[in-house]
């Protein structure tokens, strides 16, 4: 049970309050108990040392980790005491993260068949020199490539939906599998959108 709780994510801020990552919530405690990050409470916003987060008392309906002599609340967000920088990060070309950015949708056709129905379709096929990378890889079902086969989609008179690209970064590309609402408060509501990975 503690194991799974340490495993929770938790929005790293910089020291302006931008959004700078996910950690796991064991993480994020090692850094407040380092001196190098403080808890921040997104009901009101205050700011916690790891002496002041551990004198408070956790609800019995809200996570936390129990030991035999305290009862920790499991922080949803914690600033940095000292970074200020946003990190220059870029999302991993990868099959994951290719279905990820279409959104498991045929480029195309536009449907959405399932994963196993999808595969990469190189828009400017490798046998013309195409390469494999975000500009050049999109979704599409078994049928539109099979129409398309070896050919580039102006060839096979197909058009794409939205031309590819390379998605920019986002903090909230950790897979972690769950998303916290109280990071609404400190986030842009289109980091929900999406579900890269770092």
């Amino acid at each position: 049970m503690v194991a799974g709780v340490l495993k929770r994510p938790t929005l790293v801020l910089n020291r302006n309050w931008q959004p700078v990552g996910v950690a796991t919530v064991a993480r994020a405690l090692l850094k407040v108990f380092n001196d190098a990050a403080r808890i921040v409470d997104p009901a009101d916003y205050q700011v916690y040392t790891w002496e002041d987060w551990a004198a408070l008392r956790a609800a019995d309906d809200e996570p936390a980790i129990s030991t035999q002599h305290l009862r920790l609340r499991v922080p949803e967000v914690v600033t940095l005491t000292v970074y200020d920088r946003v990190p220059v990060n870029t999302v991993t070309f990868s099959r994951r993260n290719v279905f990820k950015r279409d959104r498991f949708t045929c480029q195309y056709c536009g449907k959405q068949p399932g994963g196993e129905e999808l595969t990469i379709d190189h828009v400017l096929p490798r046998s013309h020199g195409g390469g494999s990378n975000w500009e050049n890889c999109v979704l599409a079902c078994v049928d539109c490539n099979h129409r398309k086969a070896d050919r580039t989609p102006a060839q096979a008179g197909m058009s794409l939906r939205l031309p590819p690209k390379r998605p920019n970064w986002r903090p909230l590309y950790a897979s972690h599998g769950m998303r916290i609402r109280s990071w609404a408060k400190f986030i842009n509501e289109a980091y929900w959108n999406v579900e890269l990975e770092e």
